[in-house]
């Protein structure tokens, strides 16, 4: 696309001068000029009509490594070498929409060949008459910023399980201990909440790493066929059994299986996975010979056994020998603090499997995910945000991506409160925790996994209302920093 023929001397005005009539710049103006864009700390460059560039600042030449001589005058594309320049070059899309971008994302090559993560800005220039005479781009280095949140992400993550309210690193500081045994596990949870996340990494950090994780969806199958898949058959043992099968129980020696839903099996089934877990051997069918097996269970359920076995449907002896190690996940509304944290690792996660490079949520859906309640929990928010990344063709998701739910439920939020700010946020679950403490500033602290003087600033520069008592009595609200 040529943009309307302009000089580099008309490519940013700093100072002028009458002179005939005419506005005209002098040798002076291009030294301040010079100087006023070499303080910056972002680089900028300008580009002609014909995509040539006219401006190249000191920190431009750090970034990409190019020397202002050797970058003015030639094509950008030949000094800017971005992953976005031939389909969604930032600066051809202000020109054909007309608007800014602001804080997109790029990656560049720089002179050494080294891949720099960097933040785009982007504006169309015009002279006096408001003509279009070119186009301004300043771009920042965030290789830093990039860097420091990975080490943020790795202290909320354990193995790929990513969380850091309360409730979630109660289960990390648990979760080696576990490993460390050879007991039954169950795992209790809602759907969606990370069930076979938490037995993969039960198994990765146990002893039994080096064999196999077999995993069994015991509501997938009917039960003939999971019989079969988990104790395997013999050739002739039923109709089409043409050839041995060797069962998951026997695939998993050595290591651990994960037996997915088992408050859906049959009482006949349970009886016979009650002798896998009292005696360690397991019996094809069409076989008289057991065979020994060396296994790790780890069990799982979104249904209530308790109430199963009341009713008759699931095997109470069964539910002794499989509650030996008990884990209970908490649904994502229990810990929304840990929503923000979760959709952005997302967008990491869909950036690298579709070559993207969304730089996040506008406060508007950020609001929006904060307020949802997700009865589908972590699994719905993945699944929101890859649907996000379907529609989005900005650097930021936006309402209009989301799915339906979530854009009838906006209009009663923005309406009632607004955009939300991750201040904000953040000023509403340190309200939650002091509510749920009572007041006490220490437990509120240590849930939030900051120092006492540091909460206490943040309630004077928030303006919290608190309890008046530090959690010894439930008295009068007061507002600390007035």
């Amino acid at each position: 696309m040529a943009l309307p023929a302009f000089s580099h001397k008309s490519a940013i005005t700093i100072q002028s001068l009458q002179e005939g009539g005419k506005r005209v710049e002098t040798e002076d103006c291009y030294h301040e000029r010079d100087i006023i864009l070499d303080s910056i700390n972002e680089g900028v460059f300008t580009v002609d009509s014909d995509w040539n560039i006219t401006t190249f600042n000191r920190a431009a030449e750090r970034i990409t490594g190019i020397s202002r001589n050797d970058a003015i005058g030639r094509p950008c594309s030949d000094v800017f070498h971005a992953n976005i320049c031939e389909k969604a070059c930032s600066l051809r899309r202000t020109f054909e929409t007309g608007k800014p971008t602001v804080n997109g994302s790029a990656h560049i090559i720089n002179q050494q060949g080294k891949s720099i993560p960097i933040r785009i800005s982007t504006a169309i220039l015009k002279n006096n008459a408001g003509e279009i005479i070119g186009g301004v781009e300043t771009f920042q280095d965030i290789s830093q910023i990039r860097q420091l949140q990975k080490e943020l992400q790795s202290r909320y993550t354990f193995e790929d399980i990513v969380g850091r309210s309360p409730a979630m690193m109660r289960l990390f500081e648990m979760l080696p201990q576990i490993a460390e045994s050879t007991s039954t596990v169950l795992i209790e949870g809602a759907s969606g909440t990370g069930k076979e996340l938490f037995a993969r990494a039960i198994h990765n950090l146990s002893r039994r790493r080096k064999k196999r994780f077999v995993p069994v969806n015991c509501a997938a199958l009917p039960d003939t066929l999971l019989e079969s898949e988990l104790f395997g058959h013999k050739a002739g043992a039923f109709t089409d059994a043409r050839q041995d099968k060797i069962g998951r129980f026997v695939l998993a020696n050595g290591g651990t299986i994960f037996l997915d839903e088992i408050g859906d099996i049959s009482p006949a089934l349970q009886v016979r996975l009650l002798r896998v877990l009292q005696n360690r051997i397991v019996e094809p069918l069409g076989s008289v010979e057991p065979v020994p097996v060396d296994i790790r269970i780890v069990a799982a359920t979104n249904r209530n056994l308790s109430r199963l076995i009341g009713a008759g449907t699931f095997r109470e002896d069964l539910y002794y020998r499989i509650h030996v190690i008990h884990l209970t996940l908490p649904e994502l509304r229990e810990r929304r603090e840990d929503i923000p944290l979760l959709a952005n690792h997302f967008v990491a996660k869909f950036n690298h499997l579709q070559g993207k490079n969304i730089a996040g949520f506008s406060p508007e859906v950020l609001t929006r995910l904060m307020e949802y309640d997700f009865p589908g929990n972590v699994r719905e928010l993945e699944n929101i945000v890859e649907q996000a990344f379907a529609f989005c063709r900005n650097d930021l998701i936006e309402p209009v991506h989301l799915p339906p739910e979530l854009r009838r439920n906006a209009v009663s939020i923005s309406e009632s409160i607004g955009p939300m700010t991750l201040q904000d946020m953040e000023k509403i679950l340190i309200t939650d925790l002091m509510i749920q403490n009572s007041g006490n500033r220490s437990l509120t602290a240590k849930a939030l996994g900051i120092n006492t003087s540091t909460l206490y600033r943040k309630i004077r520069t928030m303006g919290i209302n608190v309890p008046a008592t530090d959690g010894r009595s439930h008295g009068r609200m007061e507002r600390i920093g007035q």
